[in-house]
């Protein structure tokens, strides 16, 4: 219908076609976690599931993005300040956006999307968070002279003990390792 309308937006239906899928069932719980994903790494922008065999639904939308990503994943937990560090960057068409906070807790937890695809192996944008993370830090304690040998360095393992944190990228021409795009290569 063309016309004024009060409501904007997007409806996207889908149903399998049992000729093409073997399996045409799908989790309403997969397909939720993937859509709160999205709604995080898309700050702002509001995704509705409903699921029409059920009529179930879930709605998700996080005016803070990746910030409040982190801040769910800590939600139970003792941080060490209060609220996550947020930087935003682009440069030569590559948007870059990290949220991180520091807890009590031992194991470290980072989750990386390239073109918000989870990239569960990591690669390029994960490298290059880690080893900066690192020099920041290590740069840091030199400056401050919070190391005993002036040759000394803090290693990146340490210094990510109860690290979380959520790391983006948009990259104009992703190269993924594998068919299952689990690992960005550039």
């Amino acid at each position: 219908m063309i016309g004024k309308s009060n409501s904007t937006g997007t409806t996207i239906t889908f149903m399998p076609d049992k000729t093409i899928f073997e399996e045409t069932e799908f989790s309403f719980d997969t397909l939720s976690n993937r859509l709160r994903e999205l709604a995080f790494l898309n700050k702002g922008v509001k995704i509705a599931l409903i699921d029409e065999r059920t009529g179930k639904e879930r709605t998700f939308q996080y005016e803070g993005g990746i910030v409040s990503f982190v801040q769910l994943l800590n939600q139970n937990k003792s941080t060490l300040h209060s609220e996550p560090i947020y930087i935003q960057k682009e440069r030569d068409n590559v948007q870059v956006e990290i949220a991180l906070q520091f807890t009590d807790d031992y194991s470290e937890q980072v989750f990386c999307f390239a073109n918000n695809i989870n990239t569960h192996n990591g690669g390029t944008h994960l490298t290059g968070f880690r080893s900066s993370l690192t020099r920041v830090f290590n740069d840091y304690a030199r400056k401050f002279g919070l190391l005993k040998n002036a040759e000394a360095s803090l290693q990146g393992d340490d210094i990510r003990e109860g690290l979380t944190a959520v790391v983006s990228v948009k990259v104009p021409e992703p190269q993924f390792g594998g068919q299952t795009k689990d690992k960005l290569g550039n």
